[in-house]
This record gives structure tokens, C-alpha cells and sequence, in this order.
């Protein structure tokens, strides 16, 4: 199942950031191969990180909680409490033609 990670960082961790950074991009490289995306999410300049969001594919939420609780910007306080949700890939298609039916199926509902 697919789990949507949106983790804003905490005032003032910028630092903190950078010095436990090797030791994130370690965990992240653990799960590459379930990882659909992930990145820093930056301020409007594009200069600044104010966080990270990635999806991960794992067993269930226990696993994606687990997850989350071992990140080392999670345990070294880096985030905020980390928001999470199942996610259903749509774009980029997983399937040919999934979200063409998706939109008949919409349809068929506003219709019925």
C-alpha cells in the first residue's frame, strides 16, 4: 500500500538539517526501490528546504508509522509530526488506459 509522507520542518532546524543529512539520504536509500518520489520541498525562492515529501510503498500503516518514527529527521526533531496518508498513484499511469477509466467511471456516477 502507498503511504504520502508530507513533513514540514521545524523553525530553526535548518542546520540540524544539514549536519543529520548524510544519515537521511542513508535511510531513503534503505527503501529506494518502494519509493514512487520523494524530495526537500522548498520556500519561493527554490533556495530554502521547509521540508520533504516522498511516497513509499509499504505492508500497511504499522509499517509506514514505523517507518517514519526511525527517519533521522523524525527522531532528531528535524519535522513536525510528520502528516501521513494512504495514496493512489494516478499520474504517472501504473496501468495504460487506468485513468481514461477512471474518468468513465466518474462519469457514470454524475450521471447515475
Amino acid at each position: 500500500m502507498l503511504f504520502a509522507f508530507i513533513c514540514f520542518d521545524q523553525p530553526g532546524k535548518a542546520l540540524l538539517r544539514q549536519e543529520i543529512r548524510a544519515e537521511h539520504i542513508e535511510y531513503m536509500i534503505a527503501v529506494k526501490n518502494r519509493t514512487v518520489f520523494g524530495g526537500p520541498l522548498q520556500d519561493d525562492s527554490g533556495e530554502v528546504t521547509v521540508g520533504s515529501i516522498f511516497a513509499i510503498d509499504f505492508a500497511d500503516r504499522a509499517a509506514a508509522d514505523a517507518f517514519i518514527a526511525e527517519e533521522p529527521y523524525t527522531k532528531n526533531g528535524v519535522f513536525s509530526p510528520p502528516q501521513i496518508y494512504p495514496w493512489k498513484q494516478m499520474v504517472p499511469e501504473l496501468k495504460e488506459g487506468s485513468l481514461q477509466k477512471e474518468l468513465e467511471r466518474q462519469k457514470a456516477m454524475a450521471s447515475a
